[in-house]
């Protein structure tokens, strides 16, 4: 009796988990990685490799990093975070318009998943640079997010190809798949534009999409996400074209979730148009919580400090693409500039730092010198300064009768030097996608499954709608990709 066999469209962490889970089940493995190997990995490869996990104490932590120190145990408080916690905060933040279902299967099965991808050769990590300050020699984790892949995400995607060429999987790059083959209403394979320009048909049992959103297709974003959109930066590869989407909807796939909405962040004013691997996440500027935040006209537009910033992030790139000139400034003061991520120091920054804010206000390309001054100095005078600031917690030392108040960690602009950074819209990955069901299986227009198709990560729609919460799409991908590789590879 011949193997099952499997394709998987894509070479992220979505992609490498569902050939890995095919293998699993016996199948031969084929990965189409449309870009070259020393692009691959899709947007994977971009991030800083933060995964969402529920945990249920210290003890869950060591599973997933065996080698974690007694001395940094000593030192710091984990704290939990159940599955009940996910599930919430996914629902939180996408105005619970999220899948239940699957929304339920991602939180329910992180951890083992992590425990699955760790035994297959991830390394995990505390994120202590990111997600956890030093109080009273003590470190604290916030905002449920305590773990990294070792090496960001180039780590993840090196450990995941290690993985697939340990266990026999056929990895080729240079190779775009164009078209899904149907026949007798059944998924069969896809006809595929090799190395060498050749065009060709695979056949396959089985063919897992997890190719990523559309968010590199300029004319999609448009005609999706809406006017303004063509003109955001792309954070990560520049292969994520909504190929997958439009395969599958040719095929009579159900469109779900979010189609105008996308992950979107503040993002260096001046990156280039799409990311670049050798500065990778350095170009996010996400110590804007510490921060005052404002447009051209020199105004606070949105409240820097409603929530952690994993749960705000996603969705304040739309707003500053909204702003006049799709742009913003965030201003900080040196009571706070040493809690300031490393993506603050690196080279490719667009910085202007003063002793005054009147000359502050004149170097902040764009901005209003006179509107922010004004600015500055309503919120100044608004500043709670008797409830004592702490970044490790939601401290409620915010404003009081602004337009826009703000929430927590509400510093006064008054300690020079100043310095403020440039930003504009990066996009990240768009929420709109393929319906699935809870074993990872494209449904048709009609609702019913359609045999042979699986799809896993960026490209699945219902899971994300407005907002997500940080570290939760590499989750999402390991989850959902190693169902699809699982069922997919599976002759049951």
């Amino acid at each position: 009796m011949s193997k099952r066999t499997v394709i998987v469209v894509g070479g992220g962490n979505a992609a490498l988990c569902a050939a890995l889970s095919a293998r699993e089940q016996g199948a031969e493995v084929v990965v189409l990685e449309r870009a070259p190997e020393a692009l691959a990995g899709g947007n994977t490869a971009f991030t800083a490799g933060a995964m969402r996990v529920a945990y249920t104490g210290v003890e869950d932590i060591r599973q997933l990093v065996p080698d974690l120190s007694e001395a940094d145990v000593s030192v710091t408080d984990f704290g939990a975070y159940t599955k009940a916690e996910f599930l919430e905060d996914i629902g939180r933040v996408t105005d619970y318009r999220c899948d239940p279902e699957l929304a339920s299967i991602l939180t329910d099965r992180s951890f083992e998943t992590l425990c699955w991808m760790r035994d297959k050769g991830v390394r995990f990590v505390p994120i202590y640079g990111r997600q956890a300050f030093q109080i009273d020699g003590r470190f604290k984790f916030w905002g449920g997010l305590v773990l990294e892949a070792s090496g960001g995400g180039p780590g993840l995607i090196s450990s995941l190809l290690l993985a697939a060429k340990r266990e026999g999987i056929d990895v080729r790059f240079s190779s775009r798949a164009t078209n899904l083959i149907v026949e007798s209403g059944r998924v069969s394979g896809v006809v595929v534009r090799t190395q060498d320009k050749q065009v060709v048909n695979m056949f396959a049992d089985a063919v897992v999409l997890a190719c990523g959103g559309f968010q590199a297709n300029v004319e999609m974003r448009t005609k999706y996400l809406g006017p303004s959109w063509d003109l955001v930066k792309v954070r990560g590869t520049r292969f994520n074209t909504g190929d997958g989407h439009r395969m599958a909807l040719e095929a009579d796939a159900s469109p779900a979730g979010n189609w105008s909405g996308a992950h979107a962040v503040a993002w260096e004013m001046n990156a280039p148009e799409f990311g670049d691997l050798a500065v990778g996440d350095g170009f996010q500027k996400h110590s804007y919580p510490w921060s005052v935040m404002v447009n051209a006209n020199g105004e606070r537009f949105v409240d820097e400090g409603a929530d952690f910033r994993n749960y705000t992030y996603a969705k304040y790139g739309r707003r500053v693409l909204e702003q006049p000139g799709n742009f913003a400034w965030q201003v900080f003061d040196q009571k706070v500039t040493h809690l300031l991520r490393d993506e603050y120091r690196i080279r490719q920054v667009t910085k202007v730092t003063a002793n005054s804010l009147e000359e502050l206000a004149d170097k902040m390309i764009g901005v209003d010198p006179k509107g922010f001054l004004r600015e500055i100095a309503e919120y100044n005078a608004a500043v709670d300064a008797e409830t004592p600031f702490d970044p490790n917690v939601k401290d409620g030392r915010g404003t009081h009768g602004l337009a826009i108040d703000k929430s927590n960690w509400a510093n006064r602009i008054d300690e020079p030097p100043f310095e403020a950074y440039g930003v504009t819209c990066g996009i990240t990955f768009t929420f709109g996608g393929l319906r699935i069901n809870t074993d990872a299986q494209v449904i048709d227009s009609d609702m019913n499954v359609i045999e042979g198709l699986y799809a896993a990560g960026e490209i699945v729609g219902g899971i994300f709608y407005l907002n997500y919460p940080g570290g939760s799409g590499l989750t999402n991908g390991a989850v959902f990709g190693r169902i699809a590789g699982g069922h997919a590879g599976s002759s049951t």
